[in-house]
């Protein structure tokens, strides 16, 4: 039999390279940016090794503190970068909390309106999220809407309501995933469990967005929640 033709992944060093271009048309300041930031840690280490007379023992620690260093600012670098690609794309959002460490289920656009506003539902230890895209004068009503509906299924269980988006009383994109990584945690993990299942029976009440939804950008996928 054929083996079956798949696209091949691109390897570590070609990836790299693909985050770098991203980050330099974002920010062409980006990346002698992550290089400075590395040379000038590896300066401060070594000047601090001449001084306490542990040179060769600073250069060491120094390399790994810049290489170390200088990974955290282009990952940094490159969030910001991505987000920006993002921004102003139907599902963004959806696309960010899809990159979220942890015990999270993300369900996109379990709600529409002719305007291509969206509500997205998220399971996780702080219970169930609702998240929206569009103005706040718009996707308050869908949010109740939602929230109601919601809570019929999981009764008992915290519900909390989040508008995504530059608005007054919106919380950015680019801060999103922080922002339910801060929620209490109300569940345990088979709490968890058992409200995805409970969920499973909620039927969308919307058809799905017309416009595609944002697959291309990965985003780097945040801290796991404590």
């Amino acid at each position: 039999m054929a083996k079956s033709e798949e696209p091949e992944k691109p390897g570590r060093i070609k990836q790299l390279r693909m985050i770098a271009q991203i980050i330099k048309q974002a920010n062409p300041k980006g990346m002698p940016l992550v290089f400075l930031s590395a040379v000038g840690t590896l300066a401060v280490v070594v000047v601090i090794g001449l001084v306490t007379d542990y040179l060769w023992y600073s250069l060491f620690i120094g390399i790994l503190a810049a290489f170390t260093v200088g990974l955290v600012v282009f990952g940094q670098l490159a969030q910001r970068a991505q987000y920006s690609i993002l921004h102003g794309q139907t599902g963004a959002a959806a696309a960010v909390l899809q990159g979220m460490r942890g015990n999270w289920q993300v369900t996109p656009a379990i709600a529409v309106n002719r305007d291509q506003d969206l509500v997205h539902l998220v399971v996780g230890h702080p219970g169930v999220v609702l998240v929206s895209e569009g103005p706040g004068n718009r996707v308050g009503k869908m949010l109740a809407a939602e929230k109601k509906r919601v809570a019929r299924v999981v009764l008992g269980i915290e519900i909390y309501d989040i508008q995504c988006g530059d608005g007054e009383g919106q919380v950015p994109l680019g801060k999103l995933q922080r922002h339910l990584m801060k929620l209490p945690r109300n569940l345990k993990k088979p709490a968890v469990n058992e409200v995805k299942d409970r969920l499973r029976s909620l039927p969308r009440n919307m058809p799905l967005p017309k416009g595609p939804m944002p697959k291309g950008a990965r985003i780097p996928r945040g801290p796991k929640m404590r």
